[in-house]
């Protein structure tokens, strides 16, 4: 039955932000979750002209918590692949992020644009991505929550809290790591179980505190001022027996059992609990139902890359729906996604647990094994190869053997097309694939897939080189799916070019 919510505005039938109007009872594309993840598939979505919407269980997108503190390189190639990056590197203050193990990583001399990351809090990042979905035309439902779903041949029923149902062709739950969507649908959450709780919140101190981070026998831990003014808690309890939403007694007792003083902690703006429990989804699809962002893997927030890859599981995502939803790619090209995010969620979970390992305790084995990655980390070399890891910059998926390009992020070059300059990422903005020929004009086409592909002639006399890998040889032309990402290197000959256009955009239309 439908149910009146308020709502964005809608593709079909404009309305402005807040207006209460009917739920419609179709979408192709429902998103549990409107967090960076589902935001960002939904913006994906919206540019590739899909009907989707948003189910938000929040009565806003206000944020309770500080919770994600930044963007990495890779996220903000993403952004600028879509035209929107500046609106994000306006607000926040731009950063050498990358870390491992409280070791600082300069990414400066790797080779990307955007060699730094982005500081700035996950409200604001949420608050930027909303307006821009909300530009979009897509519809979010707030002071919903998703129950349960049945999914059958043609589509999913998805049922609400409320009892009010819709239907989709798709579901795809952002939901978080407790997500209900994953919970529903029976897929496997297997990992570790925590070795440590933290407590992290933003209060008052009636007496000055300790500024700065603390190492000790119980873990780690940090005093800072916060965007408010107030005084930012991370602290490590010395039990794993408390459980669910901390007190003010749970923070006061941590804060003694490190300190010896609660330091007249009062007046909590929020306080939150979180772990090194390491998770990930057995799959990121069944049928009709798909994960991402948290929904699929959970981990430490230490590196603050738990944002990041849920943003990128989006872009990875996003496009390859789209067009299983229009019809113009096989419901398998589904499974690619699985197949090319599940091993970097692993990689995150991998590193992860290893700086936790590094950082848990205080003592001196620990310290001694810090001080030599930190002595390794360093060099030029183990720094650019971790570096490129932690910011996302050397992602390749298997795409089988071939030019060091297939698989990798597409480097943002400064062509020339048509006489004019024109960066490369310009021509993602929106979020189609383009097939660049570098060789003689008209040499190469997309036949067939020419209204699904871009074909740019373009030149280039630069270097060609990637993070980690170094200089590679200049192709000939290059396939670069929507995501920014290479599906496929050749030359005038077009040898390969026919299977990786099917392979990615569909069977020929001719």
């Amino acid at each position: 039955m439908p149910v009146l919510l308020p709502t964005s505005r809608s593709h079909r039938r404009p309305h402005a932000a807040g207006a209460g109007n009917q739920m419609p009872l179709h979408h192709a594309v429902v998103i549990a979750g409107g967090g960076p993840t589902g935001l960002m598939l939904a913006a994906e979505l919206a540019l590739a002209k899909i009907d989707v919407a948003i189910l938000e269980r929040r009565a806003s997108q206000d944020l309770v918590g500080t919770r994600a503190g930044g963007l990495h390189a890779r996220s903000i190639e993403i952004l600028d692949q879509r035209g929107v990056a500046d609106r994000f590197l306006c607000e926040g203050q731009i950063v050498q992020l990358a870390g491992f193990a409280w070791t600082r990583l300069d990414i400066s001399d790797l080779p990307t644009r955007h060699a730094y990351g982005l500081a700035l809090r996950q409200s604001h990042i949420e608050r930027i991505l909303a307006d821009w979905v909300e530009e979009l035309g897509v519809p979010i439902y707030r002071n919903v929550e998703f129950t349960r779903f049945e999914q059958d041949e043609t589509g999913i029923d998805v049922t609400l809290a409320s009892g009010a149902t819709l239907r989709a062709d798709y579901l795809v739950g952002c939901d978080g790591g407790r997500s209900l969507v994953r919970k529903a649908a029976g897929i496997d959450f297997p990992g570790t179980s925590p070795t440590l709780n933290n407590l992290m919140a933003e209060v008052e101190m009636r007496e000055a505190p300790a500024w700065g981070l603390r190492h000790d026998a119980l873990g780690f831990h940090g005093l800072s001022k916060a965007e408010s003014g107030r005084v930012l808690v991370v602290v490590t309890e010395a039990t794993l027996a408390r459980t669910g939403e901390p007190s003010l007694r749970d923070l006061s007792d941590a804060l003694v059992a490190v300190y010896g003083t609660d330091f007249g902690v009062k007046n909590p703006a929020w306080i939150s609990r979180f772990t090194d429990a390491a998770r990930q989804a057995a799959t990121y699809r069944k049928g009709r139902v798909l994960l991402a962002g948290d929904a699929a893997h959970i981990h430490h927030s230490v590196g603050g890359q738990g944002l990041n890859l849920g943003v990128q599981d989006a872009v990875n995502l996003g496009w390859k729906l789209a067009q299983v939803v229009k019809g113009s790619s096989p419901d398998s090209l589904l499974d690619s996604y699985h197949a090319e995010r599940h091993p970097v969620g692993a990689r995150v979970l991998k590193n992860t647990m290893a700086q936790i390992a590094l950082l848990r305790r205080g003592d001196d084995g620990r310290k001694a094994a810090r001080e030599v990655i930190s002595d390794l980390l360093a060099m030029d070399e183990p720094r650019q190869h971790v570096g490129a890891m932690m910011s996302g910059l050397d992602i390749a998926y298997d795409l089988g053997e071939g030019h060091a390009l297939l698989g990798r992020r597409m480097p943002d070059l400064d062509l020339t097309v048509e006489g004019q300059a024109l960066r490369l990422f310009t021509l993602l903005h929106g979020a189609r694939g383009v097939l660049v020929n570098f060789s003689k004009r008209g040499n190469i086409d997309a036949g067939p897939w020419v209204n699904r592909v871009d074909v740019v002639d373009a030149a280039y006399d630069g270097v060609w080189e990637l993070p980690v890998i170094g200089r590679v040889a200049a192709p000939g032309a290059v396939l670069v799916r929507p995501d920014g990402h290479v599906g496929w290197v050749g030359d005038v000959s077009q040898q390969g070019l026919k299977d990786a256009l099917i392979r990615w955009f569909g069977p020929s239309l001719a």
